[in-house]
Parts: structure tokens; sequence; C-alpha cells
């Protein structure tokens, strides 16, 4: 969209994305209505076309129409209404499905459309058209090929187990589409040299300081998907019902709508490196707030502290310091599709990411289960009978005797003065979880793993307990059901084994403090969850990190350079 943006003009190209994209938000609504999977699929492609050119094309026409000394205010102020909306239009969602009902999501794809229609109705009154003078074919050959190599490249990281990489990368899932990857790239290359107006720049990627810019974009796609657990970190910390975490995303949001126009200012000043650095340090300090603090005390002080900081540090990643770093180095007339080549890049890495963290959850959740059966009882004390030794004495002593020994019935005595009841041998999955649960957690994505997760701690909970209790009650019924037998028989002692039975049914009530170990499973299962919750902020820190580490290879490059750039992208190998 970004390449025909700058070939046909931004103003069509503009109102067509945002067609394609109520369109497409349309038809997902009505597939629910009809009930069609496939038709929900097609139509968040359409949906997905749109979307893919709103955001640059918008960008670039702010960047390119502002003098350069407010480029970076300018860019601010448009990452400060796209976080804040972003992080707004999830709450929204959150608030149509509690409206609605969760089985009426289809409406929250509905209120996409009149929102088309009032952006559609504006850009043909009010939006300017600019476009290039010349147009050349465009590359159909070029575009074909690329979409082939990034749905390649998604599909088979997609499917990669980054704990088994041995066992996955050899699974058909995974290698046939990373060679098929592998293979397009200099088919690639091949055709968008011989383009006459190639889709993507190759002289993006041979030059360093654009490079380096799209790495960084890469990394900031990695830190924003910090943002989709946001939602589950908040209700496993603070025991929120399901659904609710969303509206404490407003905090982020907020905070992020204060970082990015703040951002801008400071680009104009300081350039976009150190606004960059800057905002990648503020979220590492908030992870690290999130990992030693929210998660091990939480609190609403906690959470909300460290929500804040990612906000306000992720204002100043997806502000204006990418972009501005982009535009500095290319042409006016490519500015849109230079924009759009490092969205892509910055889809990838939202894409790749969820694939690693999700990795991360599937893991943590097939070790769940020793955790938990390392809390349970291997064995449970059962109450004493009451007269016990005198009981098997008195039985023992009659079972000897052939005139009553046909009368009493074959009893097992060892009943009577058993106080353990072994549960190390029940059987179980041996620690193991069973295929359906494996499964469950290894198809998971971003969208439904923290879900997942906790069904599968729960299940294996609540599968658990009914078997235990069911043990401790079967050892001790036996011994009743026994007594009961021998009372139809025996006509002495009848007062004193009732008494004892009496007693012995009481008994079964104080079983229930032999299960509070079952109390301690499920705080370990909680203590799993959120060490799922540790490992995704490890690795957003680890991303952060890994952000500032690349800003230091990046060259200053022209910050307000004296005369424009030229049609071809030099070499900055500042």
């Amino acid at each position: 969209m970004g390449k025909l943006a700058d070939r046909n003009g931004r103003k069509p190209i503009y109102l067509l994305s945002i067609v394609l994209f109520g369109v497409g938000s349309l038809l997902c609504g009505l597939s629910q209505d009809v009930g069609s999977y496939e038709m929900l699929i097609a139509s968040r492609a359409i949906q997905a076309i749109g979307a893919g050119g709103i955001l640059p094309i918008a960008t670039a026409d702010i960047g390119t129409a502002v003098p350069r000394e407010k480029r970076g205010m300018a860019l601010g102020l448009v990452g400060a209404v796209y976080g804040i909306a972003n992080v707004f239009g999830a709450s929204a969602g959150s608030l149509v499905l509690d409206i609605a009902g969760a089985e009426n999501w289809q409406w929250i794809f509905y209120i996409n459309v009149p929102i088309s229609i009032a952006i559609i109705v504006a850009g043909v009154l009010w939006l300017p058209n600019r476009r290039a003078d010349e147009v050349a074919p465009i590359d159909v050959w070029g575009s074909l090929v690329l979409v082939t190599m990034i749905l390649s490249l998604l599909w088979g990281v997609r499917n990669l187990d980054f704990f088994d990489l041995g066992a996955s990368i050899t699974s058909l899932e995974v290698w046939p589409w990373l060679a098929l990857f592998l293979v397009l790239i200099p088919v690639f290359v091949l055709v968008e040299r011989r383009a006459a107006d190639p889709v993507m720049n190759l002289g993006y990627f041979s030059n360093r300081g654009i490079a380096l810019t799209l790495v960084l974009s890469l990394l900031s796609g990695v830190i924003l998907m910090g943002v989709v657990f946001v939602p589950q970190f908040a209700e496993n910390s603070l025991k929120l019902p399901a659904g609710s975490g969303g509206y404490l995303v407003i905090a982020l949001g907020l905070a992020s709508g204060v970082g990015a126009p703040m951002s801008g200012r400071l680009t104009d000043k300081y350039g976009p490196r150190v606004v960059l650095g800057l905002g990648a340090g503020i979220s590492l300090l908030a992870a690290i707030v999130i990992i030693l603090w929210a998660i091990p005390q939480p609190s609403m002080a906690s959470v909300l502290t460290g929500l804040i900081g990612l906000g306000l540090g992720l204002g100043f990643i997806v502000g204006s310091p990418l972009n501005y770093m982009m535009l500095e180095r290319v042409p006016d007339e490519e500015s849109s599709s230079a924009l759009g080549t490092l969205s892509l890049v910055r889809a990838i890495g939202t894409t790749l990411a969820p694939a690693l963290m999700v990795g991360f959850l599937a893991n943590a959740g097939t070790t769940m289960q020793d955790r938990i059966m390392e809390q349970l009882p291997d064995t449970v004390a059962a109450p004493a009978l009451p007269h016990a030794a005198e009981l098997k004495a008195t039985l023992e002593k009659w079972k000897a005797d052939p005139e009553l020994a046909d009368r009493i019935p074959a009893f097992d005595t060892s009943y009577l003065d058993r106080t353990e009841i072994d549960l190390s041998e029940m059987s179980s999955s041996g620690g193991d979880l069973p295929d359906d649960l494996v499964d469950l957690l290894r198809t998971a994505d971003v969208t439904n793993i923290t879900e997942r997760s906790k069904l599968v701690a729960e299940r294996m909970f609540a599968d658990e307990t009914p078997t235990r209790v069911a043990e401790i009650q079967g050892g001790v019924q036996s011994g009743i059901d026994g007594l009961r037998s021998a009372l139809g028989e025996l006509d002495q002692g009848e007062g004193e084994m009732t008494s004892g039975l009496a007693e012995m049914d009481s008994g079964l009530a104080e079983m229930d403090t032999g299960l509070v170990d079952m109390t301690r499973a499920r705080a370990e299962m909680t203590d799993g969850l959120e060490g799922m919750d540790r490992d995704l902020y490890i690795l957003f820190a680890g991303a952060c990190a890994l952000t500032l580490g690349v800003l230091l290879l990046v060259g200053r490059g022209p910050h307000h350079p004296a005369a424009p750039p030229t049609a071809t992208v030099p070499d900055d190998a500042a």
C-alpha cells in the first residue's frame, strides 16, 4: 500500500485502505452470523491489507508535510494518537463484549464500520493528494514473491518449538516453509533488480544506517508484544475476573500518550537515537519493576507502577524516533514505501515475538504438573476406629470358634487398626501431561496461551483432587462396609459396634484435614502462572537491552540536513 501511495497519490490509496478495512470488518462480523470460519479468515485478510496501508501512509504524509525542524514533534503526535487509540480501542472492545456478551463478538468488528465511513467522508472532503509525476509499471512479480516469502517465514516460525528445536525443525510444518523462505531470498533480489519500480528498494539493506534502523524496528515489534500480555498479567497478579485486565491497560495508554509527543519534541532537539535509547531504557526499568516487584508482591500500586513505566517507554519507542530516522535517510517521494517497509519489519517482529513467548508459556505449562504433584500428600492419616483393638481381638476369637466361624463373613480386620492410607501407588500420568493438554499448549497462540495455561493448571488440579479424595474415602469406607456386614451377622456387641460406626462416620469429616496439602498445590499452580509472566518480561527486558546495544552501532545520521536527499539512497556509514 505504501508503494501504491507513492505512485498513485496518498489520498486515494489511504481511502482505499480505509474502505478495505471497513469492508473486512463488516465481513468478519457477518462470518459469525452465517457461521463460516473460512469467511472469517478471508475477511481478516481483507481487513489486514487495508490496515497495512493506514498508518504508514498517514505517517508519511504528516512527516513530509511539516518543516524538517518540526518533524519530530509532528511524528510524536502521530505516535501519541496511535498509542492512545490502540489501547483505548482494546478497552472499548472489552466494553463491547461486556455489553453484548462474549458470544456476540461480531460487534467488535461491526463497530469499525461507522468509524470507517466517517473517515472516508472526512478524507474525501479535506485530504490533499500528492503523487509522483511519473509512474512506472507495478512490480507484480516482486509483490508476489515478497508476500510468499513473508507467509512462509511466519508459518514456519509459528510452528517452531524454541525449546525443542532439534525435533520441531524437522517437522513438515516447519522446515519446508523455512526452506522456501531461504530459497526465495535470491529470487526476490533478482526480481527487484530487474523491476522498473521495485516494490522494495534493496538499497535500504546495503545502507548501514537504514539497515540498522530496520533492525531496531524489528526489535521494537518484539517490545510491543509486551503489551499484548498485559491484561493476562494484571488478571493473574491482582486475581481479577477474566476480561477485566484490559481496563488496566488504560494506564499504559495514558502514559504512552504522554510519552509520544514528549519524544517528538526531544527528537527535534537531541535527535532520534537519544530518544529511542531513552525509551528502551525506561521500558527496561519498567520490566525490572514488574519482574522484581509486581510479580512477587502483586498490588495495585506495584502493577500500575510497572504499567505506567512501560507505557511511557513505549511512547518514546513507537512515537517519532524510528519514523524520523527512516524519513531522514530516504527521499520524500519514497517516504510512504519506506515507512511501509519499516512497518513490515516491525510486523514481522510482532509475529516472531509471540512464537517465542508462547514457547516460554507452553514449556512452563508442561512442567507445572511435577511442581503440583510434589505438593500433594503421599499418605493421609485416617481416623482410628474406636475400640479397634478390642473389636479385632473379639472377631478373631469368634472366627477361631468352629461354631461361630460359619456365621461370620470373610472380613479384613486390617482396616480396623489402619491409621494411614497410602496414595503413592495410585495410578497417575507419571508426571507427564495427557496428550490432549500438551497439544492444547503446543497449538496455542498469542491470543489464547495464557487462558489455555490456566485451563491446563485448573484441569490438572481438578482431575487430581477427586481421585485423591476417592482413594482416601474408599479406604475408610471399606472399613465401614466391613463393620456393617459384620453387624448383620452378629447379635452380641451390637451396641458397642453401632457406637463405633457412629464415631467412624463422624471421623470421615476429619479426613478434610488430610487435604490441606491440596491448598499448597493450588498455590504452586499460581506460582507457575506467575513464573510464566516472569519469563515473558525477562524476554521483554532482553529485547530492550538488545535495542540499546544496536543503538550504539547506529550513526547519528543526518539530523537537520542542509539540502534534501537525492533520489538514491546514499550509504550512511557514520
